[in-house]
């Protein structure tokens, strides 16, 4: 399907508008136009996935078997290496993300998943292996479920549910109603099924212009900003090259195969290789799009806590990442 939507793309900014692909405003017009279909798309599904999950599957059992068993950081782990093998970007894995938070699923669990989901997939995983070989590839990938795991158990430790919006609430409590309705009238499917899709539509309307506003500001970042511009930054081995990298990072927004070959660029041309996996980390799981997207179910004081753990924890892993390949 995403095949199609990609030659429909092509064929609607290159044909029929007669744009040049060369041409930045091209780029843009092209990322902004597949971007925000297939995000709506995934929404949609995952949204009217999860409210099948909500009639027929018992997440409140799920959600306190979580809440209440100590699983030693295996709960973590899963939703990470979950997101490890989802082949989502930052912003794409934003509407599954709603949907683990309408399920209920405890808050630090579903941000091991929403952290490590762009960061590490198959499509990087091969391009990592085919660019810097696999001892490269097997630390870039257990990194990355790593940070995933720390970064939720730090979150979740820190009990921030009372920091997601009032929206997410609202979707609490109308999912343990539809939950108890759904089992004390033990309708078919297909009774159920009108509730579902108006639910699923519903839920997709009240943040389209939030999906509508991150891509645009990723569409424009994809478009013009000039190539080479962050390497003159980052050439130098300097304590505050890695730090520097994400802080470049955050305005990019890229999934991992865009970005993957640009990080090869940047080591041959000098950079650490520990530099380059935080900058491109940075790009992938710290976007302004990504953070637009998540103000609809979370305070700016959450982001910002949010933000602020996985940048530390990119940050480190960079510089990891530098001792453990110079050494």
């Amino acid at each position: 399907m995403f095949r199609w939507l990609e030659k429909s793309t092509d064929w609607l900014v290159y044909q029929l508008l007669g744009l040049s692909a060369e041409s930045h405003l091209s780029q843009a017009l092209h990322f902004f136009v597949y971007d925000t279909i297939k995000i709506l798309i995934l929404l949609l599904l995952i949204i009217w996935l999860m409210g099948v999950v909500n009639a027929y599957f018992p997440v409140d059992r799920l959600r306190n078997f979580l809440s209440r068993h100590k699983l030693f950081g295996l709960e973590y782990f899963l939703a990470s290496l979950f997101g490890a093998i989802t082949p989502f970007c930052s912003c794409s894995s934003v509407p599954l993300f709603i949907g683990f938070v309408k399920g209920g699923i405890p808050l630090g669990v579903t941000f091991a998943f929403l952290v490590t989901s762009p960061l590490v997939n198959e499509v990087a995983v091969a391009l990592f292996l085919g660019l810097f070989g696999w001892k490269i590839t097997i630390i870039y990938a257990i990194s990355g479920i790593l940070l995933g795991v720390v970064s939720g158990w730090i979150l979740g430790k820190l009990n921030l549910e009372p920091y997601l919006t009032e929206w997410v609430r609202q979707i609490w409590e109308k999912a343990e109603a539809d939950r108890e309705i759904f089992e004390s009238t033990h309708r078919t499917f297909r009774q159920r099924l009108p509730e579902i899709n108006r639910e699923a539509f519903g839920i997709v309307k009240s943040v389209l212009l939030y999906v509508i506003i991150g891509i645009g500001i990723g569409a424009l970042m994809h478009g013009y900003v000039p190539e080479g511009f962050f390497e003159k930054y980052l050439q130098a081995d300097t304590w505050y090259a890695v730090p520097l990298a994400v802080i470049l990072a955050v305005p990019i927004y890229a999934n991992a195969a865009g970005i993957v070959p640009v990080i090869q660029v940047f080591v041959a041309k000098g950079i650490p290789l520990g530099t380059s996996i935080a900058f491109m980390m940075g790009v992938i799981g710290l976007s302004l799009p990504e953070a637009t997207l998540l103000k609809k179910v979370m305070t700016l004081k959450l982001i910002g806590i949010f933000f602020g753990v996985v940048t530390l924890c990119i940050i480190l892993s960079g510089y990891l990442f530098n001792l453990i390949l110079t050494s």
